[in-house]
């Protein structure tokens, strides 16, 4: 018996004609609700300016054309003062006066290489970042795991724990070192502990969705074999997730150096604190030097993060497929 496969005018079969029919009215739809979500997306931007110019005293809009004016007028007279802002230890001003207060003579003994007070500052910024991240890590590591609920079956703890976490990243770092720094004083101390309070609660929550997505076949295993509660964590959880962990982490560092410099603004020392004096006293080529050499900081950092992130996550992921 055969079967005669009738085709129209168009040169499609019923079947044929039947799915390109469904596809385009797949594609209508599909269309359809793009521009409904680009109308939502307009109406709120649309919202939001209007909120932002009745905020502001209805100067929002009034004030815009002149928002680039700034930039435009907040220049030295000499480019190279940026530069002797960021190196030297003299006044830019041939006559030696410090129209704009530089600190003059402000070197720091770092080992045996002395450093620029700008130089020294960052690397401030960096060591509490890097610091911070440790600490954040650290207790992430070990409260993650008492978080996800493939590990810990009593919903007491794993609540206990998911609302600490929520606790500890509720409120941003500069929030946290505002309370701090009227604690410990304006310095370090302050910022260290605020990013580092923020930090736990990001990576803790990162690390037990990372966990509660790992193969649960090592664990059946070991615990098949008789394996305590660590041991199961230790030798079939922990080489899975590691890889991930040490990636959150790399890019947690990145994100709390900008942090770090943002917490200088309220006294959490380092670059920011400096940053906020020049910019608040209209001191234009410190401000720009500053600009300059957090760019470029942020650049190496990324650089680098990224290339331990090949080496080790890259590293520990072949190692755990072998």
């Amino acid at each position: 018996m055969s079967t005669t496969i009738h085709h129209g005018p168009d040169g499609l079969s019923d079947a044929g004609r039947l799915v390109h029919g469904h596809y385009r009215q797949l594609v209508r739809t599909r269309r359809l609700y793009s521009l409904l979500a680009l109308g939502m997306l307009l109406a709120f931007l649309a919202g939001a300016l209007w909120f932002a110019n009745a905020s502001n005293a209805g100067k929002f809009f009034e004030r815009l054309p002149f928002f680039f004016d700034f930039f435009i007028h907040f220049l030295p007279d000499d480019p190279l003062e940026i530069f002797r802002a960021m190196f030297d230890l003299t006044s830019p001003y041939e006559d030696g006066s410090q129209k704009y207060d530089y600190p003059v003579g402000r070197l720091y003994l770092i080992g045996e290489l002395y450093l620029p007070e700008y130089i020294f500052q960052m690397l401030v910024t960096i060591n509490i970042a890097v610091l911070a991240t440790l600490i954040g890590a650290g207790f992430g590591f070990a409260l993650c795991f008492l978080a996800a609920s493939n590990l810990t079956g009593s919903r007491p703890v794993r609540f206990a724990v998911r609302r600490l976490l929520e606790l500890l990243r509720a409120f941003p770092e500069i929030v946290i070192a505002g309370l701090l720094v009227a604690i410990f004083s304006i310095g370090p101390i302050g910022a260290i502990a605020a990013v580092a309070i923020h930090t736990i609660g990001a990576l803790g929550k990162l690390f037990y969705e990372v966990v509660e997505n790992a193969d649960m076949k090592p664990d059946e295993g070991l615990r098949a074999v008789g394996a305590n509660w660590l041991e199961r964590v230790r030798f079939g959880i922990v080489p899975q997730v590691m890889p991930n962990f040490i990636s959150y982490a790399l890019l947690r560092t990145e994100i709390n150096v900008r942090a770090s410099t943002i917490i200088g603004a309220v006294g959490g020392g380092g670059i920011g604190e400096i940053f906020r004096h020049a910019i608040g006293n209209d001191h234009a080529a410190k401000t720009y030097a500053i600009i300059i050499l957090l760019f470029v900081t942020i650049i190496g950092i990324d650089w680098v993060s990224g290339y331990l992130r090949k080496r080790l996550v890259g590293s520990a992921a072949f190692t755990f497929g072998a």
